[in-house]
């Protein structure tokens, strides 16, 4: 059989599915393990990622078991939730790559507003206290507040910031038209014949 017939729609739908389950179970197993060795102290930061991961992991499964069973009801959510997560994904990849040096220091700092925990990891890793000043007169976990020799945070932050949303926002560019081929995928094979089954009627 051609590709393109029934045959290769399935497969290639049960093998776009099953990449979203191992970067589900990647995304998952990650952050869990950042959380135990004490990488990452922030919930939110974590239960985000931990989130985004089963979510994925739900919608793979979904696409996973309408493709395997060719089931109509299944293969319309999968069509319907994937087309709704391109648009979401897409537009975010969009904003990562079109932020300006202005908007990109006004979230940064927002960011770093919200969390204290989420500080106090950029402030361990990056060696760095504070945002904008150093205010030794305060606490800091860093290494260098010892010897007072801190640089703030927003300079070490803003000179990987611009690499980071380049490669996120490109990351996310790229399975967004992954997500757009599995609608594509999904419909199509969802309006062919299955002709071992039943030859002479769709499906």
């Amino acid at each position: 059989m051609a590709c393109g017939g029934f045959v290769c729609s399935k497969t290639s739908l049960c093998i776009l599915n099953l990449i979203y389950v191992m970067v589900s179970l990647l995304m998952i197993s990650v952050a869990a393990w950042g959380k135990w060795f004490g990488l990452v102290s922030s919930f939110r930061v974590m239960a985000a990622v931990i989130a985004v991961g089963l979510f994925l992991f739900v919608v793979a499964i979904v696409g996973l078991c309408g493709a395997v069973k060719h089931h109509q009801v299944l293969l319309f959510f999968y069509m319907l939730i994937l087309f709704m997560v391109f648009i979401l994904q897409f537009s975010v990849s969009c904003a990562c790559l079109a932020i300006n040096k202005e908007q990109q220091n006004l979230l940064l700092e927002i960011g770093w507003n919200k969390s204290e925990s989420m500080q106090e990891d950029l402030e361990r890793s990056l060696d760095c206290c504070d945002f904008l000043q150093v205010y030794y007169n305060e606490s800091c976990v860093a290494t260098c507040f010892k010897n007072q020799t801190c640089r703030p945070c927003s300079v070490i932050i803003q000179a990987y910031a611009d690499d980071a949303l380049q490669f996120v926002g490109g990351v996310s560019l790229f399975f967004s038209f992954t997500e757009i081929l599995g609608v594509w995928l999904a419909y199509r094979y969802r309006n062919q014949k299955n002709h071992q089954q039943n030859p002479g009627a769709f499906i």
